[in-house]
């Protein structure tokens, strides 16, 4: 990668909304003391696109009752499946492309397998669905990352700041994403994922807030600027001193 496309874009911040949560089945007839639900546990983007495009892999940290309790997936979908009767915290670790992040992101999730009370009996045709709504945001992103997810649909990228122009991309940095289908729009469980279209709010406040920490960001910039510069030398009078002529 060039100078240039490691270059870092300046008050400029790309934001991924993403869903992470359990479905759990019970098993009913065939559940036994030990093996009562089936769950998957997953990292998806809030509206099912391809969220490859800035994850590398997925670290999940099972309960060390599990054979294998840490469990690496580095491709889409990026979930597992198991088995089991109880409940516990499962930690999701991402690690992102290198142009992307150099830190990794740690969730935690409480699997749950039984419903509320208000919500009736265990059935098997109905899971328990516990999902979290959550954004990871890239502030200063290389010019090289902004270019390959500008068009993606799983992205809020923002307009760039005036005075701010990308050179044109060469041939091998336009991803044609329609040949990689890492999206779960057709996850078999895609049924019983939220709908998070109320989230959309979310993302005009997130676009909003993008646009007025660019602005405080160039502010300090120009403070730093007049801080820096050569003042004139002024006489101020000190509070107790007096002036006068000998």
């Amino acid at each position: 990668m060039s100078t240039q496309q490691n270059k870092r874009l300046k008050d400029v911040e790309i934001s991924f909304p993403i869903v992470y949560g359990t479905i759990s089945f019970w098993l009913g007839k065939k559940a036994s003391e030990y093996n009562s639900h089936k769950w998957t546990v997953y990292v998806r983007s809030a509206n099912n696109e391809d969220l490859s495009v800035i994850v590398k892999r997925v670290v999940f940290q099972l309960h060390p009752s599990f054979q294998n309790p840490t469990r690496v997936v580095e491709q889409p979908p990026f979930e597992l499946s198991e088995s089991g009767w109880g409940e516990f915290e499962i930690a999701i670790t991402l690690y992102f492309h290198s142009d992307v992040c150099e830190k990794r992101l740690d969730l935690f999730h409480q699997l749950k397998l039984y419903p509320e009370e208000e919500a009736g009996p265990q059935s098997t045709k109905k899971p328990v669905v516990v999902e979290t709504y959550d954004e990871i945001v890239f502030p200063e992103p290389t010019e090289a990352f902004f270019q390959r997810v500008q068009n993606h649909p799983a992205a809020n990228v923002p307009r760039l700041p005036p005075g701010i122009t990308l050179p044109p991309p060469g041939p091998m940095e336009i991803v044609p994403y329609e040949k990689k289908r890492g999206d779960t729009k057709d996850h078999p469980l895609s049924q019983w994922f939220s709908n998070f279209s109320e989230a959309d709010e979310l993302l005009k406040l997130a676009a909003a807030r993008q646009q007025v920490q660019a602005h405080i960001a160039k502010l300090r910039r120009q403070l730093t600027m007049i801080e820096g510069m050569p003042q004139h030398s002024k006489a101020f009078p000190v509070p107790g001193q007096q002036f006068g002529h000998i």
